[in-house]
């Protein structure tokens, strides 16, 4: 019994022991320190705690969606030429070439890719040029290409590819550096819609019916689809997505 007791209050004084040392090493011997007394963190700890946050999640790996396994025979029973590897690469270099273009302000750099793409990019750095912003992209490197969406409509088809890739991105305003580093890998997602148009009567959407076609020579809108003469520059139409694969929005999925 004796000894029970003994050791009872042998662990009674250690976790005194350690209370007390805890305490000294939170709240030291000198000034009290509000932030502690209060149980909350000071402003500078915030501060570099919501700066590590930021950085782990602006370089953490994003994994894409797989649902390729579930999807290609599907689309291979639908197409039987589909080409699958070839189709990963000529989405891996239209996206490369998309985010290029970004990067050095060129539409023409793009390698690829549909009339409602082209001008989906003339917009993005129309917006970036208005609001005075420079968005790089450098050192790109595609990790992995899988099918993630497949649509099939009536006389419309549609996949959806997500890419995971790396690189060095950031925007810069007044040439300072506002959002992402010059240093630090960036580790993003990409959807890339490719769709296949089989039959335009059978499209029952009119802007899906419409889906680049546009004058070859001045990318003026064909307002009628049986135009085989853009009236506006009188150069002769060609409908490029008939029946081809055909790449027609990227966009960013965090």
């Amino acid at each position: 019994m004796i000894s029970y007791y003994s050791q009872l209050l042998g662990l009674i004084l250690s976790a005194a022991v350690v209370m007390a040392i805890t305490h000294h090493l939170l709240h030291g011997s000198g000034d009290s320190d509000p932030y502690r007394e209060e149980g909350r963190l000071d402003p500078a700890t915030i501060k570099a705690l919501k700066a590590q946050a930021a950085g782990e999640k602006y370089s953490r790996v994003k994994p894409v969606v797989n649902n390729t396994p579930f999807f290609l025979p599907k689309i291979g029973r639908d197409f039987p030429d589909f080409n699958y590897t070839e189709m990963q690469r000529r989405v891996t270099t239209i996206l490369v070439s998309y985010l290029r273009a970004i990067d050095q302000e060129d539409v023409s750099l793009l390698v690829g890719g549909g009339e409602e793409l082209k001008q989906s990019l003339k917009l993005h750095l129309n917006n970036l040029k208005d609001n005075g912003v420079h968005e790089n992209f450098d050192d790109i490197v595609v990790n992995r290409t899988e099918i993630s969406k497949y649509f099939k409509d009536p006389g419309r088809c549609t996949i959806t590819f997500q890419c995971s890739l790396e690189c060095k991105h950031n925007k810069i305003i007044d040439g300072e550096v506002k959002e992402g580093s010059e240093e630090i890998g960036y580790q993003t997602r990409f959807e890339i819609d490719m769709v296949y148009i089989q039959d335009r009567d059978l499209v029952k959407n009119d802007s899906q019916k419409a889906l680049g076609y546009n004058c070859p020579n001045c990318g003026a809108p064909i307002t009628s689809l049986e135009s085989k003469v853009c009236e506006y520059c009188g150069a002769a139409i060609e409908e490029y997505n008939i029946k081809v694969w055909t790449v027609t929005a990227i966009r960013e999925c965090y």
